[in-house]
């Protein structure tokens, strides 16, 4: 064990990047624990209000990231100073992607329908995290051999038909696909020979005279969205709690 941490965390300089991803998870179900007793009625904690403004928990988060990222880009890869920016930097993004959705939409939304983007972009950003922890390069640098990456033609081709297929499956549609195939290519290239979602600008510019292509990818998402939107909302229920059917209500409880 001790051999594979020195080899795989310590040497490659990733300490940061594991402490970071660790205190961004912690922090993030912390908070979502938090603000679901807040919800309940439970535990001593309460809403921090000044007068009438609710302090939203996004705001120390931004200040918390912004001191974590400058610190670790000042103290680099090593030692204890960029050991500690890097926690700094994870609690502040935690907190930060915890109310995503509210950025997104500049409206309190924690607890309505619209609140679910948080927990779907925190578990994509601590995948993306993981993936890169475990050696992934962006853009499938990481397959290339020392010959090959001593080629510059070679690598930028490689970035750039990579990040092509990454476009094309963005504009079928398929976010998750295209920034998950940033970091592994061939998930990239599964979204760009897909159908496109009808609703896509892909599906708009290159279906609008082929009806059979249009209809067939209206059924695929219909099957799709029927197998696995049960499956993510329950998922997103249980990590992040489930939504007020009410959104006035959902507001009453911020």
């Amino acid at each position: 064990m001790g051999d594979w941490w020195q080899r795989n965390i310590i040497e490659p300089g990733k300490l940061p990047l594991l402490l970071a991803l660790t205190a961004f998870v912690v922090t993030f179900l912390v908070t979502r624990l938090i603000t679901r007793m807040i919800r309940a009625g439970k535990g001593p904690f309460r809403n921090i209000e000044t007068g009438d403004v609710h302090i939203h928990h996004v705001v120390p988060g931004v200040l918390l990231t912004v001191i974590g990222g400058f610190c670790a880009v000042a103290g680099g890869q090593r030692g204890f100073g960029s050991a500690a920016a890097a926690v700094v930097f994870g609690v502040g993004a935690g907190l930060v992607m915890d109310e995503f959705a509210l950025i997104l939409h500049l409206d309190d939304v924690y607890w309505t329908e619209a609140g679910r983007k948080s927990v779907e972009v925190v578990v994509l950003t601590a995948a993306l995290g993981g993936l890169l922890l475990l050696g992934f390069a962006p853009f499938g640098v990481n397959d290339l051999d020392d010959n090959e990456m001593q080629n510059r033609g070679t690598v930028l081709g490689t970035i750039a038909g990579n990040f092509l297929l990454a476009l094309i499956a963005l504009s079928k549609g398929k976010a998750r696909i295209a920034i998950f195939g940033v970091i592994i290519p061939f998930i990239a290239l599964i979204g760009a020979i897909r159908l496109a979602r009808p609703t896509s600008p892909w599906a708009k510019r290159f279906y609008r005279r082929r009806p059979r292509a249009r209809a067939k990818a209206q059924v695929r998402e219909y099957h799709h969205d029927r197998r696995w939107s049960g499956l993510s909302r329950r998922l997103q229920d249980w990590i992040g709690g489930a939504p007020d059917a009410d959104p006035a209500r959902a507001l009453e409880r911020r």
